[in-house]
């Protein structure tokens, strides 16, 4: 196995708490900064290496938004290196519990999941000699507190890695704005710190952002989100609808009462998925509201015999998903994180992946006025105003592109057009 090459950040993180080292009298580490920029491997594999090396027969905390993403993103990156390194260890997975062995000590990690409020309950009392929390960002501020009150073993350190959020996320403000207060070396990372990222793969990573989500995730910056959400896009973006065999066809849905209902017709051609019409009623506009059965011929309408993957649905609209089940469409639940789905959409509009066509005049109008909720507020948020056809495009991107696909049609009309 040949060496490893790291950069003097990732260096860092890996020797902070060595006798030789300037920060080592420090607490706690926090990495965070640009996406791809090497924090995560370097906080895992330092946080393995200080806890093998410092103590003997300790249990230590391993934490992340979910236990699924922390193996994903840490462990099965970590732990093969320290297998190369010489280290021995198991996992017992119904116990959520990884036990090292490595140059004779022995020392037990446990893993946990910090999804919503009530993930603080299942760290209570247990005592950490230190613990690692990746994504904290992404973490309530109950559990990671409960957390970090675990670690009350001599010389216990907490590691925190993140990419960042808005100015006035909790974490932000109380940890990284007060480092130096709490006893924390904070390290910003940027792509330049990753050298297994050649310049053509940061250059890619570039194109891919824009607005708020370039800043944050290619410079790596606590900024709020501001203006239109998806403001690099122009009118003149939008194009004719493409001649050829579209392949493989969605309807996507957001469903409203009182509030607009917009629908998306969704084909593929090639690479590219198109938004070739739009089904959109406004029922203050329109001075009557329609029923679920109404909209479903509205539905069937735009399908206009096209056999559909599946229709994706406002995950709320019960009563709307059961009458379209009745009448045998294929119905998927929307993804409903808005900010993943937002940056998702975002990325497949700039690259082309996913195009609006000129007939599609709601869909055009609502992009123009989407824009920021800059109210305040720990959270991103966007205005809850021309916003419909905005969720169902959302509800595409974030279900189909940003996820798995369905392999089988609901009908069996062909259509070629």
């Amino acid at each position: 196995m040949s060496s490893p090459v790291f950069s003097p950040k990732q260096r860092t993180v890996l020797t902070w708490w060595t006798p030789g080292s300037k920060y080592r009298t420090r607490d706690a580490i926090i990495c965070d900064g640009a996406v791809r920029s090497g924090k995560t491997l370097a906080m895992g594999l330092g946080f393995f290496l200080w806890a093998m090396s410092c103590f003997q027969r300790q249990r230590f905390g391993v934490c992340g938004k979910t236990i699924a993403s922390l193996r994903r993103n840490v462990l099965s990156e970590v732990l093969p290196k320290l297998e190369a390194l010489g280290a021995v260890w198991k996992e017992r997975r119904t116990e959520n519990l990884v036990t090292v062995r490595f140059r004779g000590r022995e020392n037990q990690f446990y893993v946990f999941g910090g999804r919503d409020e009530s993930s603080a309950s299942l760290i209570q009392g247990i005592t950490f000699a230190g613990i690692l929390l990746d994504e904290v960002a992404l973490m309530p501020q109950s559990f990671v507190e409960q957390a970090c009150a675990r670690c009350s073993v001599a010389g216990s350190r907490l590691w925190f890695n993140c990419n960042p959020a808005g100015p006035t996320h909790w974490f932000y403000r109380e940890w990284i704005q007060e480092a130096e207060a709490r006893n924390c070396l904070r390290l910003h990372f940027t792509m330049e710190d990753n050298p297994s990222l050649t310049p053509q793969i940061r250059q890619r990573y570039q194109r891919l952002y824009s607005g708020v989500f370039y800043r944050r995730f290619i410079l790596g910056q606590w900024v709020q989100a501001e203006g239109r959400v998806y403001d690099f896009y122009q009118p003149e973006m939008a194009q004719d609808v493409p001649q050829g065999n579209f392949d493989r066809w969605y309807i996507s849905c957001d469903y409203g009462t009182v509030n607009p209902t917009s629908m998306g017709l969704w084909g593929r051609l090639g690479e590219r998925w198109y938004r070739v019409k739009e089904f959109y009623f406004d029922s203050r506009r329109e001075q009557r509201q329609m029923t679920d059965e109404e909209y479903a011929d509205a539905l069937a309408r735009l399908a206009d015999g096209r056999s559909l993957a599946a229709v994706i649905v406002d995950p709320s609209a019960a009563s709307f998903q059961e009458v379209l089940r009745r009448r045998g469409w294929r119905v998927r639940k929307a993804e409903n994180d808005v900010l993943a789905g937002i940056r998702i959409t975002a990325d497949c509009l700039k690259s082309g992946k996913i195009v609006i066509c000129r007939g599609c005049e709601d869909c055009l109008r609502e992009i123009e006025g989407y824009v920021w909720d800059l109210t305040g507020g720990q959270k991103d948020r966007v205005k809850k105003e021309n916003d419909h056809a905005m969720d169902d495009m959302r509800y595409f991107a974030a279900t189909v592109l940003g996820g798995r696909t369905v392999a089988f049609a609901a009908r069996a009309v062909a259509r070629t057009s």
